[in-house]
């Protein structure tokens, strides 16, 4: 096996000086190259999972538009949020990331409520991810297996299945882990890029690029359904978007790693901007390989616009199955990806005793895996799907349970990442950068992803159809997007914590080292 070179060996002594200075002595491993930081979050973005499970919420409301105009609009600003949380990542490179940027800038109480956003937006994200993978997953099984019927039931039971299977490889693969974020890596790279070419040469006929790039839809029963008017540019299409915000996101797993990655403060930084990027691009040229081969709209409408209609309309069965497991392995791999940063971030939120149980959950094993993290989170995950086992009677075919549960994760992760990035423009000349830097361009940025992040979070709140409004005729618990609930639940809860109880012990990280200790020796084939 191969050992560390001299200057591997230098950049563990600085990672582990700079963790020393942030107060933390290196607990956790730190093996991970800059391909494999970059790799968890390309991973956690999958456009192999978010584009193929929230196809349907840009289709729905806004129609092509949404999805050619809209995904490269959204995911310009999503860049430029990236590249404020890049210098973030760059001047304090823990694995508390937001929630230790916001308390450093700040105070315990921002800290407080960033760590609180975050936790529960991670949680939401990988319980969206795996019950998108199950979904597909059952569908696959009810194209190959008689007998199976693909109801909802037997979905969260593939669920329940696929995260344990999560939590197992998280526990007992941990020293593979990385190793496997980057297969992910070429398997999404891949993966896309043989969706894109079945798509573009096995159906019959495509749409035109008026379709592609003009055509509009109202089909969520809002404002008479019309594709025009205020109410469709203000509110309709707006909706839309969540299909972008969503599949891009959970990149501050850079952050949560950046512990246990070498040469974190430019690693890290890098790995963050550089998977928003090229997700943004890859996902684009997916997006439009299936508005090309979207054939029959008429079926994709009825189906709520569920991304595999266009595949099973366009495509012979062998094909079409093709592209349903290149899909789901991509999101199984998304999902493997979203435990380990969500237990790390578990774990650092814990070790500065902000969750209860603290002790329990910065329990490692003897390969440095927080065990207990990754379990809590995965139940948490299951409890919050719950309400995904009762059908839609009044939108069939819609997972309105599961777009909820896709905003409790955009709205949870988004306003932890606004706290910090407000508080970097609040600090201004006072910060103190990295090696990664931003410059002067900070201001103009800071404010742009702030407002970004503001407008998103108000629309993903919103009711996504009139059977969801309360007072309507049609009014349907099922078809209500509970994500106000959760997120409103969570806001209050939290709030009342930190005023009667929190705010009187919580001070922010605690150190856990005093003075400078010796460095952790370089591992051995580290590149």
């Amino acid at each position: 096996m191969a050992t560390a070179s001299p200057a591997q060996s230098r950049q563990f002594d600085d990672d582990s000086k700079r963790l020393a200075e942030l107060g933390y002595k290196q607990e956790l491993h730190r093996g991970w190259s800059g391909f494999s930081n970059f790799a968890i979050s390309f991973s956690i973005i999958s456009i192999l999972s978010g584009c193929f499970t929230t196809f349907g919420q840009a289709w729905m409301n806004g129609g092509p538009i949404a999805i050619s105009w809209g995904w490269p609009i959204i995911s310009a600003f999503i860049l430029i949020i990236g590249l404020c949380m890049s210098e973030l990542v760059s001047a304090f490179p823990t694995a508390g990331g937001i929630y230790w940027w916001a308390s450093k800038l700040g105070g315990p109480i921002h800290g407080w409520f960033t760590g609180w956003f975050n936790l529960i937006g991670l949680v939401a994200v990988t319980a969206s991810v795996d019950y998108g993978c199950a979904t597909f997953l059952n569908l696959i099984l009810a194209n190959t297996i008689g007998g199976w019927s693909g109801n909802l039931k037997q979905a969260f039971l593939l669920f329940i299945l696929i995260v344990a299977l999560h939590a197992l490889i998280n526990i007992f693969g941990a020293r593979i882990i990385a190793t496997l974020q980057n297969i992910s890596v070429w398997w999404h790279v891949a993966g896309v890029a043989a969706v894109v070419l079945i798509l573009a040469f096995v159906p019959d006929k495509h749409q035109s690029f008026s379709f592609v790039f003009t055509h509009t839809q109202n089909a969520n029963g809002f404002f008479g359904n019309h594709n025009g008017g205020a109410g469709f540019w203000l509110y309709v299409l707006p909706l839309g978007g969540l299909l972008t915000q969503y599949t891009i996101t959970g990149f501050d797993a850079c952050a949560h790693v950046s512990e246990e990655t070498v040469g974190a403060a430019r690693n890290a930084a890098n790995g963050l901007w550089r998977s928003i990027f090229y997700s943004a691009i890859g996902g684009w040229i997916l997006l439009l390989a299936f508005l090309f081969a979207a054939n029959d709209t008429d079926a994709i409408t009825k189906s709520g616009g569920f991304s595999a209609t266009i595949f099973q309309t366009a495509l012979s069965s062998g094909f079409f199955k093709t592209v349903l497991v290149i899909s789901t392995v991509g999101q199984f791999f998304c999902g493997m990806s979203c435990v380990t940063s969500m237990s790390r971030m578990t774990f650092a939120f814990s070790r500065d005793g902000a969750v209860p149980g603290w002790r329990i959950w910065t329990r490692l094993d003897r390969n440095g895996t927080p065990v207990n993290a990754i379990v809590a989170g995965c139940i948490a995950g299951l409890v919050l799907t719950l309400p995904a086992l009762y059908e839609n009677k009044n939108v069939p075919g819609v997972p309105v349970a599961f777009y909820a549960v896709v905003s409790v994760a955009v709205i949870g992760l988004y306003l932890a990442f606004l706290i910090p990035i407000m508080l970097r423009l609040r600090a201004g000349a006072s910060f103190r950068p990295g090696p990664w830097t931003l410059g002067r361009n900070y201001r103009w940025m800071c404010w742009a992803a702030s407002i970004e992040i503001i407008v998103i979070s108000i629309y993903f709140i919103m009711p996504i159809y009139p059977s969801g409004v309360p007072g309507n005729d049609d009014f349907s618990w099922t078809s209500v997007n509970y994500a106000p609930i959760a997120v409103g639940v969570m806001v209050v809860v939290v709030a009342l914590w930190w005023w009667l109880s929190a705010r009187k012990w919580f001070t922010g990280p605690r150190r856990t080292i005093d003075e400078a200790p010796e460095p952790e020796p370089a591992p051995a084939g580290v590149d």
